[in-house]
């Protein structure tokens, strides 16, 4: 036959597993919930960070040219001649590598006897009008401010993106003398740029108010594609005029996170957005980890209990075996006890019903003996007719003697009985004695049994209660039973005695016609003895009704003892039915283990 997995129902495992399961999964699940909403956080705080230091880099990339154009433009207020600002344009440019080109051009333009001076000697046209171009008209009208021009391409071919800084030129005496520019490439910018990455798969772009990117790795796209078309973000949401709304913000939609951010007084944006996943990888990575070994400590609880209640099972299986043996032995016993405590009860019932006779028979002769101590007292003085009652006192006499012997004998049979008593003593001790070995036993039985056996345990206890009652009683019973024997000595001793005095009286009467003359003085004698023989049977009477005061106790002892067996049978007899309960109910579960393999 197949053996089941450690011998286990599907029922048995699920009881096992599914409360372990259930827990696991409200662990791992509020665990990745804390995690993913940290990280989530975490990372909306890292895209923010990532835009300040993208509005620095820009910062720090059009710093130079501002400085640049201000220090020229305090510097051509001096001197305004051709070579004195060619020299100035060109040093100035080897200061500043990133500007393309410097350039000064006069308020008027070349035609009408003005210049375009560039840092690169360029002789330009005379035609060529530099004061209708933006970066000079939009200089003259931020009367003195520095201009920054949109984003341009300087041309088609390279697909390089530049900004134009402009700013107008006052002499000493603040008359406007001409314009002074540069172009600031942005290359340098896109190398930045491109070099700051949040995650593995984030993108980090520079586009304008239009969103068209001002910095991407496809040069291509530089001023031509729009950032909006290549996003994932929702476009029904997030316009780019909502979008870019001059407030710094960093956001996660659905698998994405996302963030933007003005940078300072220009129309640019840097916007950032990537996968979630570059950040909650590693985490799934640990969680699954952890619900591997999840599952593999559930399964290895899975295998400890079912080891464990296989074991359990098979304890129990032999202890329920163990526990019936026992238990029909103990019933068998208890039983028997039960019989032989009943056969006690009626021999001492029989023993009472013998000295409640004795005690009559005692008082009858103790007033029997009063007749004779009245007759010998009156016997003085009527000794004149002593004659006549002589042959009735002397049959008196014979009577007397007679009912004497008879108590001896009866005083005798009694010792014989209460010597039958101490057997019987004896028996009920080491019945109990029985009683309290079988009694330990099965509370040992009982603890090894543990949850089983607890009821077991408690009759067995009471059963070795009532065996230490019925000891103590026992004991009680033999001291009883001493003071009755030295009783019993005392009143044959008496008896024997007065035996003699009436053996004495007798023949004295048989005598009376050869002494008569003494009858005087064996008639005192004989009211003397007959006194002592009223104190004897007094004493008699008294030890008879003590002797059936004490076997009244003995039988009501030996009632209890008899009550006490008969309920240590019927306990052993449940007892035998809890057995037998446990044992059908292991010869259930291995047919149905049987049936389910």
């Amino acid at each position: 036959m197949k053996k089941k997995f450690l011998s286990l129902s599907f029922k048995q495992i699920l009881q096992i597993v599914l409360p372990l399961a259930i827990i696991a999964i409200y662990t791992c699940t509020s665990f990745t919930y804390l995690v993913n909403v940290i990280i989530k956080r975490n990372t909306v705080k890292v895209a923010e960070e990532l835009t300040k230091q993208i509005e620095y880099e820009v910062r720090l990339q059009f710093e130079p040219p501002v400085f640049a154009v201000n220090t020229l433009g305090f510097a051509l207020s001096k001197s305004q001649e051709y070579d004195d600002v060619l020299n100035l344009l060109q040093a100035t440019a080897m200061q500043y590598p990133q500007c393309e080109i410097f350039y000064f051009g006069t308020m008027n333009k070349i035609a009408d006897g003005g210049s375009l001076i560039l840092s690169t000697d360029e002789e330009l046209p005379d035609d060529f009008d530099h004061t209708n171009r933006d970066w000079f008209l939009n200089a003259v009208e931020e009367g003195g401010g520095v201009y920054i021009s949109e984003p341009y391409k300087t041309s088609a071919a390279t697909g390089t993106v530049c900004v134009t800084f402009s700013r107008l030129v006052f002499d000493e005496d603040g008359n406007e003398v001409g314009v002074i520019g540069t172009d600031l490439l942005l290359n340098n910018l896109s190398d930045v740029i491109s070099s700051l990455e949040l995650s593995k798969h984030s993108v980090v772009n520079i586009v304008d108010r239009q969103g068209l990117y001002l910095t991407n790795k496809d040069s291509n796209k530089l001023l031509k594609n729009n950032y909006f078309s290549d996003t994932k973000i929702d476009k029904k949401k997030y316009d780019y005029l909502n979008y870019f709304d001059g407030i710094d913000k960093a956001f996660i939609q659905g698998s994405n996170f996302y963030a933007v951010r003005k940078i300072g007084v220009t129309q640019w944006f840097a916007v950032i957005e990537g996968p979630i996943s570059d950040f909650t990888g590693t985490s799934k990575m640990w969680f699954s980890i952890i619900e591997s070994i999840t599952c593999i400590l559930i399964l290895a609880n899975v295998a400890y209990i079912g080891a464990h209640m296989n074991n359990t099972k098979v304890k129990e299986n032999k202890v329920s075996e163990k526990l019936l043996s026992e238990t029909q032995n103990l019933a068998v016993a208890a039983k028997e006890n039960a019989a032989t405590a009943q056969d006690q009860s009626a021999a001492v019932k029989e023993i009472v019903a013998t000295m409640e006779d004795n005690n009559s028979l005692s008082e009858n002769i103790a007033q029997k003996i009063k007749d004779v101590a009245g007759v010998a007292g009156k016997t003085n003085s009527d000794v004149v007719d002593g004659v006549k009652y002589l042959e009735t006192n002397v049959a008196q006499l014979k009577e007397i003697a007679t009912a004497n012997q008879t108590t001896i004998d009866g005083i005798k049979s009694l010792g014989e009985k209460i010597e039958n008593i101490w057997d019987i003593v004896t028996l009920i001790n080491s019945v109990a004695d029985q009683a309290k070995i079988i009694a330990f036993n099965a509370e040992l039985e009982a603890s090894s049994a543990g949850e089983a056996g607890k009821n077991f345990h408690i009759v067995a206890t009471e059963i070795r209660r009532l065996a230490d009652g019925i000891i103590d009683g026992t004991k009680e019973i033999k001291e009883s039973i001493n003071e009755i024997q030295q009783s019993s000595d005392s009143l044959i001793l008496a008896s024997e005695s007065g035996t003699e005095k009436i053996k004495n009286g007798y023949e004295n009467a048989k005598s009376l016609e050869n002494r008569f003359e003494s009858i005087k003085n064996a008639s005192e004698i004989t009211a003397g003895s007959a006194g002592e023989i009223t104190t004897i049977i007094q004493q008699q009477a008294m030890a008879s009704e003590q002797i059936l005061i004490t076997l009244k106790q003995i039988a009501a002892g030996v009632e209890n003892f008899s009550a006490a067996t008969e309920n240590i049978s019927k306990a052993s007899s449940s007892l035998k039915d809890i057995a037998s309960d446990l044992n059908e109910q292991k010869d259930k579960s291995n047919t149905d283990e049987k049936e389910r393999t």
